[in-house]
């Protein structure tokens, strides 16, 4: 039996693709999730729907996109101009991912979906990464997005390194925050060359990882390990 695995969903308002509110996400979430051997569905931004989700899904990734957390979630003020919110999405991946943990759904967040994670379990964020720190790095790449720009360095000893098997990978970059703090039962598994944390994953559940690049492009060759070890972890769960 394969494992269904939700996925969450853009909202927009821009008058491109409908002159109407639309979802979007990109099509490579789902093909590197089948690959894996999984079933990719998408998850509208509905509160009201959540515990049937919850019901469906064997996991859940949660994805990025081209906005912020608003910070006021994680106690802080809003001190950088770059910040942008969509607060309907937010409040919907936040109770999506609190209670796919609390019942120990196996959670990958990607990009803005790490940020999330640490958020939800009591962390904050670095608002605008230029602010914050002197990098040579640009974490907002210019190149294009199925490109890779930098290299990782993953940590011994931790899942993300059992999964991968490999201290390094070259990844491509979409963001301009990263995780600050770290959550409750939350450990750092990744880092930049430069310091900003690349990867997370939590302690206190069976399975709970954060990546800050896009694996889904499938651009180094360990990615596809990653939705592996989500579909494996999943698998795990039906089996039981």
């Amino acid at each position: 039996m394969k494992p269904i695995i939700g996925i969450t969903l853009d909202e927009e308002n821009k008058h491109t693709y409908s002159k109407y509110p639309w979802y979007a996400a990109r099509k490579n979430y789902v093909d590197s999730i089948n690959k894996a051997g999984g079933v990719g569905i998408f998850l509208p931004n509905s509160p009201e729907a959540i515990d049937r989700y919850i019901s469906i899904i064997n996991g859940l990734v949660v994805t990025g996109g081209d906005f912020d957390i608003d910070p006021q979630i994680y106690g802080e003020n809003v001190i950088s101009s770059k910040v942008s919110v969509k607060e309907n999405r937010t409040n919907f991946e936040y109770k999506l991912t609190s209670k796919a943990l609390k019942k120990d759904k196996p959670v990958l967040g990607i990009c803005g979906g790490q940020q999330l994670i640490n958020v939800v379990l009591g962390g904050t964020l670095i608002q605008h990464i230029p602010d914050a720190i002197e990098t040579k790095i640009n974490h907002e790449q210019t190149n294009p997005r199925n490109e890779a720009s930098h290299f990782v360095n993953i940590k011994k000893g931790t899942k993300l390194f059992k999964i991968i098997k490999n201290q390094k990978m070259f990844v491509n970059s979409a963001h301009h925050q990263a995780v600050d703090k770290l959550g409750k039962s939350v450990v750092a598994t990744a880092f930049s060359d430069d310091g900003i944390i690349e990867a997370i994953e939590s302690k206190k559940f069976s399975y709970c990882i954060g990546v800050q690049w896009h694996p889904e492009f499938l651009i180094d060759d360990k990615d596809i390990n990653i939705f592996r070890s989500l579909i494996n972890s999943a698998k795990e769960k039906i089996e039981k």
